[in-house]
């Protein structure tokens, strides 16, 4: 049943997702703050709200387009923006999707290779459609991306001669660097040495990257360091996470999303029960380390996530001196917030304890086709 606006938390069937307005909001504004201080155009990664609603204050905030990870994504985000970047290789069938989005789509696609390029300007002859491109380069996080300079003269040479693609600059993200903030001096000096000497190298190729894009939520409040970056992709900024908090790249008052979650047992000393499990929580341990729980309360962040199942978190209160009861309701902030939010269709916002609104995530999952012959 709809739960009407005004209700207390209380009414919600858990687990259920809560975003915190206020610090919704403050995360929105001070993000296009500083992108506006330092003259850097906005180009949130969708990835961790995955909502339209979400996408649309972004873009009221001063965002000057959205990022997307798959052409359904892509698709949905249309709604909201009519500047797309898929920052992801498009090969396969990916491509189909791609070029049937509506025409009035600024569309510019991110790609390491002379098959992505080849596909994708294929594609797009086909749909009499121009797309920007950028070409991808590996800076340290070894993912995609070409890490030779040459590589990326000649895919952008590739791309110049492939009308009608359209060569549009080169992009990079610095997800290696994930160490608190005031421990990355040396790191961001790698990797702006790095940008620099690639933009210089095609300069010298006379094809000088119009637009440079990067960043990361890790690393978003010392974007303006990396030299020459034109655009920024931050994605987690939005809500905020326990591994974020962590590594000082928010505070932990500026964490908007928690799970809601019941206690059901205590029979077991020292801990109890919550029905938010791995199919709530995900299973993504602190920056890849063990032993450090899978969430912690929000308000008794000395109490863990420590155990998981399917659908129970095992809270461990042995450093706490909290006594709770079956029926009570805790709050968990997630260690990976985008990951919880692509486990749930639907988040409500929240001012403290009343639910105000509630969003789709409406680009959650695939968006495959239908299975063939209705099997």
């Amino acid at each position: 049943m709809p739960i009407p606006t005004g209700s207390n938390i209380s009414a919600l069937e858990t687990p259920a997702v809560l975003v915190d307005l206020p610090r919704l909001d403050a995360n929105l504004s001070r993000m296009a703050a500083y992108a506006k201080l330092h003259s850097l155009a906005l180009r949130p990664h969708i990835k961790t709200h995955k909502a339209t609603a979400i996408a649309a204050s972004q873009i009221a905030h001063g965002a000057a387009g959205l990022t997307c990870a798959t052409p359904a994504e892509a698709g949905v985000m249309g709604a909201v923006s009519r500047d797309i970047l898929l920052a992801y290789p498009a090969v396969g069938p990916k491509l189909a999707r791609l070029m049937a989005l509506p025409r009035e789509l600024t569309l510019t696609v991110a790609l390491d290779s002379a098959r992505a390029v080849d596909d994708l300007a294929r594609a797009a002859r086909a749909a009499d459609r121009p797309v920007r491109v950028y070409v991808e380069l590996d800076v340290g996080m070894r993912r995609v991306g070409v890490a030779a300079w040459d590589d990326a003269i000649a895919l952008a040479r590739r791309v110049r001669d492939s009308a009608p693609l359209e060569y549009a600059g080169i992009a990079f993200y610095p997800g290696h660097i994930r160490s608190e903030i005031q421990t990355q001096d040396e790191a961001l000096a790698t990797l702006g040495a790095a940008i620099n000497s690639a933009r210089e190298a095609l300069d010298r190729a006379g094809l000088a990257p119009a637009v440079v894009s990067g960043g990361s939520t890790p690393t978003v409040w010392r974007t303006h360091e990396i030299g020459g970056i034109t655009e920024m992709r931050p994605g987690t900024y939005v809500y905020n996470d326990r591994g974020t908090s962590e590594i000082g790249a928010c505070a932990p008052e500026d964490c908007a999303l928690t799970v809601l979650a019941t206690v059901v047992s205590t029979s077991v000393p020292n801990q109890a029960v919550v029905d938010a499990g791995a199919k709530a929580l995900g299973r993504e341990p602190m920056r890849g380390v063990e032993g450090e729980g899978w969430g912690a309360l929000l308000d008794r962040p000395e109490v863990l996530v420590t155990r998981m199942s399917e659908e129970h978190g095992i809270l461990d209160l042995s450093r706490s001196d909290w006594k709770p009861s079956v029926g009570d309701l805790v709050r968990v902030v997630p260690n990976h917030v985008c990951i919880v939010v692509h486990l749930n269709d639907v988040i409500y916002g929240v001012r403290g304890e009343r639910v105000e609104k509630s969003w789709r995530v409406d680009a959650r999952g695939r968006g495959q086709a239908e299975v063939l012959n209705g099997n």
